[in-house]
């Protein structure tokens, strides 16, 4: 059923499970002696290679230099993978769906059928990256009381309510502050008490104020009550106040507002994503809402092992987040890639890579009481960091791993990018089965899943050393030496003991500016400013917390921290701890699962009384989406130079990410963010300062006073966190909110581009194309665009961050009447190739050798011998025909691999790069885009051939074109060098003569 004509057909066995048949490789007995010694992550690679074996992508050596990988490890040996899948989030996954709508109008124009353009290999696109914590629960503060007297008969308006946005809850109107009296209330028809929602944070301001009239403290609804004999009910209530939009309101719903928010600005993106969602099969889209990309793909998108009519096979992807690792945590191989890189996967091609070194991380021993998961990761990142792991896996191993739940595993996983190596995993054992029931999944899955990885030897047993494979190296932690820790203040890797912070804090106000210090002078040390917030004044300082952030999936898909700090948060409540309502406090789960075993657990109310509300589900504070801190606050900073601290339970903490106001951010468990925000201040010692003062038992509270135990929490673990809250969640995972299903988009095959849109737009890239295959014409007078040097990283060359109000960037979007509150960043205009391409080569810190050393995205337009920004010498050239190149030194295009570091090249019009050498992936990126990379010969560089940049280039390519070609180039200087074609393989090849990869495949389908 699967043999025709394959390579490895003999080792395709039958399976028998409970009286289904399926087939699968078994890779296992090739070489039995060989496979026994190889990491349990090199036996996926393998099992790829062999069940892909066409003798075209892989190649039966391919799948030998993998089984011999304890020799071939150390000699970079490049191999080919093909994923099972790709996961996608919205940021790096609208490109992508702009380059499948194009390539489905070029195959129309060209006399094909456009239907024919979807994903071969399964792709998975979440949207988490565009909510913002624009509003929080902590924003809204009481105001003064007022007496509400309501006739049960009737419906009544009291304030006018025009532009205000409507509470989720009760659909009641929020009134606006320009119109509201001192008196108003907003109720449905007919009102009756039971529809009077009151919110949690707003509920125990419901007074009894006659017996015979109304009766509710603290009930949800009003659900005791008389009725006058004026048919009147009397309600004492209070008004809030979110200081940052100055709205005064009874009902302040953060979460609704902050969606309201997210369409608005995404509107275009979102509906055109949720037309590829109706366009494209084999692409599941998973609307705004649902929550974070990497958390969704461990609760319900993963399969551990895939049923393809029958034919099993490993579960593996690869990911446009770096943060995809987290997967590895159940079991699956998966990484972070570029997004041309995941285009190629997604049309059935495969990626190359170096096969890695793998780091075998022993686990011993058992993990104190007062510890978490997030101080393993944090330990963990140290060490491994400290160790160097970058391009290696690392695979973990030995009887600690056991007492490490699946989430925990996850937790350790994500932080995988930070750590630096390519994948940090745990294989397959008896836990993840049981994770899998945990979290809802069908019974003949998992059955097929545990029966498969048996069969093949992917099953883990951490107790039987002797199924330990040999590693490149191996380290050991034992988990009874973790001590609580958080990482910063500017980086993940930087841990610091909890016992240690505030000694260590102190210490950096004044250390030299670094990783570790601000250069602070002594006598600015002390400083504390006085400032009213919300007519009251506070004090803040160095260490004070401003922001404090429940976030990411790194935690929250963790249900044992995310019930310690509900837990944490109930402790303190009940002893009448409080945050300080200046600080900015938020809960985004990872999923709605999160909020499902909260709320059951009666974790979620603590939560809310500290103002831990949520605010949205997506990545927010942990990428830097975590919106305004009130004026008075920003400006009692800003003006005092003082280091304000977040403290979030994030994966990444580095300067200028988490808020511009908190440049010193801690990464730590969710429990610690809790008390350090009660606590207001990064400075403390836990161990011999309160966290505050308790009226009712009269006492100081310590942190160890409400620190949770771990019987607590396995016991809330157990009767909280169950299967059907995870199928109540996920069984609807396509439907989305309201705004995802009242969005209108077309049912067509073809997707209708809006010529005005900003944010989509329909790219270039196969205007010119032709059905049949052009030859390979030489590269004639090439000018160069840009002489670079050393380590030229992706940073440098693809757009990110915000848009230069004097860059062509913002031009083109002034010209299209876009005021500049409206440019929105780089990111979310990855769709529109003209903003793109106006970005590239615009960092300000690029240097190009044609300036003379002066940094910034300017270079010469030679034929007038003009200075100009890239992007218009680059589009001067165009005009006049003039073919260009970049010239560049070691590692071109180092750092993370982005598609538009190629991408943005292509539309200026740059032909080649001639390098000394390149990163890996960025190399592979060039030759999809059809820019050929070229290498300077060993021990010769521009300098050392004395280029001045000014020559005009020919290189003398045909359609003889081949595989590490050595080609002569001519300049109008007189000097001529040869240099290496770093087109490595005839896949490759392949590429380059059709254009790049996206015309190869719409060719293919012709």
């Amino acid at each position: 059923m699967h043999t025709d004509g394959h390579t490895f057909k003999i080792f395709l066995k039958d399976l028998t499970i409970d009286g289904e048949q399926f087939q699968y490789y078994d890779v296992s007995i090739i070489n039995e002696e060989k496979y026994a010694l190889l990491p349990y992550s090199i036996r996926v690679l393998l099992e790829s290679a062999v069940r892909n074996c066409d003798e075209f992508q892989v190649t039966s050596k391919d799948v030998k230099n993998i089984l011999n990988w304890p020799e071939t490890q150390k000699h970079e040996v490049e191999i080919p993978f093909l994923p099972s899948r790709v996961l996608l989030q919205d940021f790096t996954g609208v490109p992508a769906v702009v380059d499948f709508a194009a390539m489905r109008d070029a195959i129309q124009r060209l006399g094909g059928d456009p239907q024919k353009i979807n994903p071969i290999c399964p792709a998975d696109l979440v949207i988490d990256h565009s909510i913002q914590v624009d509003v929080a629960r902590r924003l809204i503060q009481l105001a003064s009381k007022s007496q509400i007297i309501l006739d049960s008969t009737k419906s009544q308006r009291l304030a006018d309510s025009s532009n205000c946005p409507t509470d989720a809850y009760s659909n009641r109107l929020l009134p606006n502050r320009s119109f509201l009296p001192k008196r108003a209330h907003f109720v449905r028809q007919p009102f009756t008490p039971q529809q009077a929602f009151l919110q949690q944070n707003f509920r125990n301001h419901a007074q009894v104020l006659s017996n015979n009239r109304i009766q509710s403290n603290k009930s949800e609804y009003l659900n005791s009550y008389e009725i006058n004999s004026n048919n009147q009910i009397l309600i004492e209530t209070v008004f809030e106040e979110c200081p940052f939009h100055s709205i005064r309101t009874e009902c302040a719903e953060a979460l609704e507002k902050n969606q309201k928010l997210e369409f608005e600005r995404n509107l275009e993106r979102f509906q055109f994503l949720k037309w590829g969602a109706n366009a494209f099969k084999n692409m599941l889209i998973v609307p705004p809402g649902s929550g974070i990309v990497h958390q969704v793909n461990l609760e319900c998108l993963a399969r551990v092992v895939f049923n393809t009519d029958h034919l099993l096979y490993p579960d593996s992807l690869v990911g446009t987040d770096s943060h995809t690792t987290m997967i590895n945590g159940l079991g699956i191989v998966g990484w972070g890639v570029g997004g041309i890189e995941a285009e190629a996967v997604m049309l059935g091609q495969s990626i190359s890579m170096v096969l890695p070194q793998v780091v075998g991380y022993k686990i011993t021993g058992k993990l104190n009481d007062l510890c978490t998961s997030t101080d393993v990761v944090l330990t963990i990142t140290k060490n491994l960091r400290q160790i160097g792991v970058v391009g290696k896996f690392v695979e973990f191993f030995g009887r600690g791993v056991t007492q490490l739940s699946i989430a925990d595993r996850a937790t350790i996983a994500n932080m995988c990018p930070e750590y630096g190596a390519t994948i940090g995993f745990f294989p397959a054992d008896e836990k993840a089965i049981r994770y899998l029931v945990q979290t809802g999944r069908n019974n003949k899955s998992i059955r097929f899943i545990e029966e498969y990885l048996r069969a093949t030897k992917m099953f883990r047993d951490y107790n039987d050393e002797k199924s330990d494979p040999i590693y490149s190296q191996v380290y050991e932690l034992d988990l009874s030496t973790v001590k609580p820790c958080v990482s910063g203040p500017k980086r993940p890797q930087d841990k610091i003991f909890v016992k240690d912070l505030k000694t260590e804090f102190v210490k950096s106000l004044t250390n030299k500016v670094g990783f570790s210090g601000f250069g602070l002078k002594t006598e600015d040390v002390n400083r504390e400013i006085k400032f009213v917030f919300e007519n009251q004044e506070y004090n803040l300082r160095h260490g004070s917390v401003v922001i404090a952030a429940i976030t990411s999936c790194t935690n929250t898909s963790n249900p044992s921290v995310m019930l310690a700090a509900g837990l944490l948060a109930k402790k303190a409540s009940e002893l009448g701890l409080k945050v300080k309502p200046y600080i900015k406090t938020s809960l985004s789960p990872g999923s709605g699962v999160v909020t499902e075993y909260l709320n059951k657990s009666g974790m979620l109310p603590a939560l809310e009384t500290l103002g831990f509300n949520i605010v949205g589900y997506g990545c927010m504070t942990c990428i830097g989406n975590s919106g305004p801190i009130p004026e008075s606050v920003t400006e009692a900073i800003d003006k005092n130079d003082l280091i304000a601290v977040g403290i979030l339970s994030g994966n990444r903490n580095f300067e200028g990410r988490i808020h511009p106001s908190t440049r010193a951010n801690y990464l730590s468990s969710p429990p610690l963010v809790i008390a350090y925000a009660i606590a207001g201040r990064i400075d403390i010692d836990f161990e011999t300062e309160s966290l505050g003062f308790s009226e009712k038992t009269n006492q100081e509270v310590y942190l160890r006073d409400i620190w949770p135990t771990r019987q607590e929490l396995q016991e809330l673990e157990t009767n909280y966190v169950i299967p059907e809250m995870f199928n109540k969640v996920y069984e609807k995972i396509t439907v989305g909110s309201p705004q995802w299903a009242n969005l209108t988009v077309p049912l067509t095959d073809l997707y209708p581009w809006n010529l005005e849109s900003t944010y989509i737009k329909q790219p270039p890239f196969f205007e010119k194309m032709t059905a049949d295959l052009s030859q390979v014409q030489p590269i004639k007078n090439a000018r160069l665009l840009l002489y670079l040097g050393d380590s030229i990283t992706t940073d440098h060359i693809s757009p990110a961050g915000s848009i230069a109000r004097n860059s062509p960037a913002a031009k083109y979007l002034l010209e299209r009447g876009l005021a500049p509150r409206d440019f929105n960043s780089y990111g979310s205009r990855r769709g529109n190739d003209a903003v793109m391409s106006r970005g590239t080569f615009a960092n300000i810190r690029l240097v190009n050798r044609l300036m003379g050393g002066q940094t910034g995205p300017k270079t010469i337009f030679f034929p007038k011998n003009q200075i100009m920004d890239v992007y218009d010498a680059a589009d001067s050239y165009k005009r006049e025909n003039i073919p260009i190149i970049v010239i560049a030194g070691k590692e071109y295009g180092s750092g993370s691999s982005r598609d538009w570091a190629a991408k943005g090249p292509w539309m200026l019009g740059v032909k080649a790069i001639i390098a000394e050498s390149y990163e890996r992936i960025h190399r592979s990126n060039l030759i999809g885009m059809g820019i050929i990379p070229f290498q300077f010969l060993n021990g010769e560089s521009g300098e050392s051939l004395n280029l001045n940049g000014t020559e005009k280039f020919s290189i003398l390519i045909d359609d003889s074109l081949a595989v590490k070609q050595i080609v002569e180039v001519e300049t109008d200087s007189g000097i001529k060098f040869k240099v290496l074609t770093r087109i490595d393989t005839n896949v490759e090849l392949n590429y380059i003569k059709n254009g790049g990869i996206l015309n190869y495949m719409i060719r293919k389908f012709l």
